[in-house]
Parts: structure tokens; sequence; C-alpha cells
């Protein structure tokens, strides 16, 4: 799988809605790719999150340790708070996700005091700014149920920090250097996919 992009993201790369039948999504049958994006992680087969440009995709579990590199930073997430490389409602937001791993988009909202329309920006911001950074992953999805116990809405997302993810798989959560994993994901992206692909991923990811 390598880099799997939910929807199209990159010229001449394979991405999940591109290579399934139309007719499958919202199925609610084991066909639903929109399931996978919750069953992948479960079964730790990859992480999903908004990685990149802030849209949904799956990155096989060999593949994480990698990417993970690449796109983050081995500073702590206080480090880089005090640096003034993250934002407040980022790092509230990463704090309560540790105490509470696999809280769902809701409860999240209540617990950092966002629940008012205008701060929804702010919060999917912050959401979008520690997927970015794979700090965070989504995890699942919660179903929303009325007071009598019965389904009622739409399902929630649920996330937990990707070292908690991780450690569930038994997998070191160390990073690599910055250069090494670039040069390793350049070449095993060289390898996987197109040349339209790899020119794209390494304008993005700045690989070379």
């Amino acid at each position: 799988m390598g880099i799997l992009p939910l929807a199209n993201l990159a010229p001449h790369h394979p991405s999940l809605a591109g290579v399934t039948e139309e007719s499958a999504w919202h199925s609610d049958t084991d066909a639903d790719p929109w399931r996978w994006r919750v069953q992948f992680p479960g079964d730790g087969v990859a992480a999903y999150g908004k990685f990149i440009k802030k849209k949904g995709v799956f990155i096989s579990l060999e593949w994480v340790p990698i990417v993970r590199s690449v796109l983050g930073d081995t500073r702590s997430v206080k480090e880089r708070y005090a640096a003034g490389e993250m934002s407040p409602e980022a790092k509230l937001l990463y704090g309560i996700i540790v105490e509470h791993p696999g809280i769902d988009t809701r409860l999240l909202r209540v617990k950092a005091d966002m629940k008012s329309p205008d701060q929804k920006k702010a919060f999917d911001n912050a959401l979008n700014e520690l997927q970015g950074t794979m700090d965070i992953v989504i995890s699942g999805v919660t179903e929303r149920r009325n007071s009598a116990g019965e389904v009622n809405g739409w399902n929630s997302t649920s996330y937990e920090t990707i070292d908690h993810w991780l450690e569930n798989l038994g997998i070191e959560t160390s990073m690599i250097s910055v250069q090494d994993a670039k040069e390793q994901l350049y070449e095993r992206l060289a390898r996987s996919t197109t040349s339209e692909a790899l020119t794209y991923f390494n304008k993005i990811l700045k690989l070379q």
C-alpha cells in the first residue's frame, strides 16, 4: 500500500476512491471502503489521518516510522509550543487525547471547552495541525446515540496519539533522523509509484 490517499491526491497515483467501485461506498457492507478507514488502523494494517495536505491518507504500517519522521518532529509537544511552533489549541487537544485514547470528536470538544460554533474552525484547524505532524491518528468512529441508547445521527471520529497506536501494535515509537527518513521515503516511492507522483510527493514533502 505505501501511501494511499482516500481520494485523488497525487497525479497518476492510486487512491482508494480510484481503485474501488463507487457503488460500494457508504453501502454499510464489508466491501464499503468508508469502513476501511477505521478497519485498517484497528487491524494494524495502516495508519489513517489527514497527514498530507489536510487530506485523508492511509500509510502502511511498515512505512509509518519513516513518514512520521519526515512529517513530524523529534521535539516534544511542550518544546514545540514553547518555541512558538504549535498552536495553543493543538497543545490543548493533544493533552486531552493523551489522557483519553480513542476519544471521539464530540467529547473532545466538550473537554476542550470548544463547543460553541465560533470555535469550530479553531478546533478543526488544531486537529488538522496534529494530524499533519502525525502526532495523532484517526483510530475509529463512535456511534451517536440518544438518551434511550438508540443510534441517532452521524458517527463521530475518534482519535489517539500515534505513540499509543504504535505501542498497542508492539512497534517502536522512536523516530529516525529527518535526512535518513527523507532518503528512505524517496527510494521507496521511486520503486512503487509513477514519476509524476514521485515528483509531486518530492515537492510537497521536500524529500530532496
